[in-house]
């Protein structure tokens, strides 16, 4: 049996003409996590006037929502094409984004650039998650904001996201995940720690009802068993 090449990242560019046609399903799934994501995230942030980056944009679901929220924002990925297509959107719709194409190791920005930085569904996905965690800090402005989530390390998230969400459910794409990669709460505030952020509050995101196509739709919940959301604050300084 041929084993299934694990954290696959082009899948984003296979579906870069589809990104925002809502017709691929599991693509659906990731818009509709932007809602419940920055439900929890605007808890902790203001967004009005703030200089965003979106670290692993993708397609730009999550860019297009920073700024209606009133943020200047600023899409990085590696995938081409799933950059081109959040171009393209951006013109159609009118919005001033700015989308680079990159990595999260290697920001191609100054230091203290962004009053904000938002990676979500991501770090679970790096080379490197050390080196990412230093870039935030180093792009981020004294007292700017890290907010987060990614995949919790353990047999229940293994069985929800490769067992059920990959081969049976068909919610992702097989191989889109490496559960080898999933990080623990601990350790990440460990790593975010070591980078010189000082880290906050976390929580549980997943699924809280279906909506009329059938999906889930997704908030805050208690347990962060399986995804997890959190943030971290670069400290002010000496004044």
């Amino acid at each position: 049996m041929t084993s299934i090449p694990r954290n696959d990242l082009s899948i984003y560019d296979r579906v870069a003409d589809q990104w925002w046609s809502d017709e691929v399903r599991w693509v659906r799934t990731l818009k509709n996590l932007v809602p419940g994501r920055l439900a929890w995230f605007g808890r902790h942030v203001d967004w009005t006037d703030k200089d965003v980056l979106d670290l692993g944009c993708a397609g730009g679901f999550m860019a297009e929502a920073l700024v209606t929220k009133g943020a200047r924002v600023t899409g990085i990925d590696p995938a081409e094409d799933a950059i081109e297509a959040a171009r393209s959107r951006a013109t159609l719709v009118g919005q001033e984004i700015q989308y680079d194409v990159g990595v999260g190791e290697a920001l191609p920005y100054e230091d203290a650039a962004f009053d904000a930085v938002v990676c979500v569904d991501v770090l679970e996905h790096v080379s490197d998650l050390t080196q990412v965690a230093a870039e935030v800090a180093r792009v981020l402005r004294p007292g700017g904001m890290f907010l987060y989530d990614t995949i919790n390390r353990n047999p229940v998230s293994r069985l929800a996201t490769i067992t059920v969400a990959e081969n049976i459910l068909g919610l992702l794409p097989k191989g889109t995940h490496d559960p080898e990669l999933f990080i623990k709460p601990k350790e990440l505030v460990r790593e975010l720690t070591d980078a010189s952020l000082v880290a906050g509050p976390q929580t549980g995101l997943g699924p809280r009802g279906i909506n009329r196509k059938g999906d889930f739709v997704f908030g805050p919940l208690p347990l962060k068993s399986l995804i997890y959301m959190g943030i971290a604050k670069k400290p002010e300084g000496p004044k």
